[in-house]
């Protein structure tokens, strides 16, 4: 997906580029850039030193050396101080600058921490919202993969309001995974004593019954087979362009909202029976701003269902019925209830 939030030391990352939250000076700081700097080794602060003394959301890059990464770009981030010194403005030029830079440096994938929440104290949660809203800005017209590099759970919260709504909302709907699998709960149904009791009763009068004498299939036509190949039910791609074309709107501006990339989009197009993964699906559902009803419909062509017996599930159905169509917004409760996020 286009922008994926991981936990992982940003050191360790595999990309083209991760970003560094510089100090203004030529000098190694603490946090993230002294980790970088330990990682990369003594020839990251020769070419950190002459870049020289930089300015609050700026960015320039070096090589990467001893790091996975072939690029670092360095970014000076605002320390936090009320909020009314234009430190929101500040922080999203970080991200603006150094996505900037990273394609005009060719970078394919980037990997950025939470700017200015260490030692420059920017409040995590609205640091988050920023990152997201620059990042998400920016591949609306770029093809770029983007992660946002956490390294523990303490750095990533909901709001205490929207978190104690979809917990309760989970607690409320979730299902033993074990007893919905074997008696078949019905999507966001209650599970009850009588209705277990009730479909081991029909089990039972099933496996009891004598089997039923086979009759011979007969062969239809080839007018009628061809007239009911005309008359199937359209397949998960083609009710996705469907539905697509229907909204007036490019196919970019959708797939993109959906966290998916143009490669992949690209599949879905010249593929009629295209076969997406759940959170694929999911995530188009999203986009498209579909109900709760329309999605269980939309991904049902692709063989899925709701179930109380995901957590995944019931915060998608959570998201949907409280209106929550930012695909950003939804991965980020994903994230804190440790869901897989929707996308590729």
């Amino acid at each position: 997906m286009p922008l994926e939030i991981v936990r992982q030391d940003i050191t360790n990352m595999a990309v083209d580029a991760i970003v560094n939250t510089a100090n203004p000076r030529p000098v190694v700081g603490g946090g993230v850039d002294k980790a970088i700097h330990q990682a990369a080794g003594p020839k990251l602060l020769a070419a950190r030193k002459a870049i020289g003394a930089m300015t609050v959301g700026q960015a320039a890059d070096t090589k990467g050396y001893g790091l996975p990464a072939r690029i670092v770009i360095h970014t000076v981030g605002p320390v936090w101080q009320d909020g009314h010194h234009h430190e929101a403005e500040q922080l999203a030029t970080c991200y603006r600058h150094a996505l900037e830079l990273a394609w005009k440096r060719k970078a394919h994938s980037v990997a950025f921490p939470l700017i200015a929440t260490g030692t420059y104290a920017f409040p995590k949660d609205q640091a988050l919202s920023i990152a997201l809203h620059a990042i998400s800005t920016f591949l609306l017209e770029h093809d770029m993969m983007v992660y946002l590099v956490l390294l523990d759970h303490a750095s990533f919260h909901l709001s205490k309001q929207l978190f104690q709504a979809i917990q309760a909302y989970v607690d409320d709907n979730y299902a033993e995974q074990a007893l919905s699998a074997e008696y078949d709960v019905p999507a966001y149904g209650m599970q009850t004593a009588r209705h277990v009791q009730r479909r081991r009763q029909d089990d039972a009068r099933v496996l009891s019954a004598p089997l039923p004498m086979e009759a011979p299939i007969a062969s239809a036509p080839n007018d009628d087979l061809a007239l009911e190949l005309e008359q199937a039910e359209p397949t998960w791609s083609e009710d996705l362009l469907a539905r697509m074309d229907a909204t007036g709107e490019k196919d970019a501006a959708i797939y993109k909202r959906a966290n998916i990339d143009r490669k992949l989009f690209s599949k879905i197009r010249s593929r009629k029976n295209y076969q997406p993964s759940k959170q694929t699906a999911l995530a188009f559902a999203i986009a498209l701003h579909l109900t709760l009803e329309e999605t269980r419909a939309f991904i049902s062509r692709a063989g899925f269902a709701l179930t109380n017996s995901s957590k995944q599930d019931i915060i998608v159905a959570f998201c949907l019925n409280h209106g929550i169509y930012d695909i950003n917004e939804v991965n980020m409760a994903l994230f804190d209830f440790g869901q897989p996020l929707l996308g590729k």
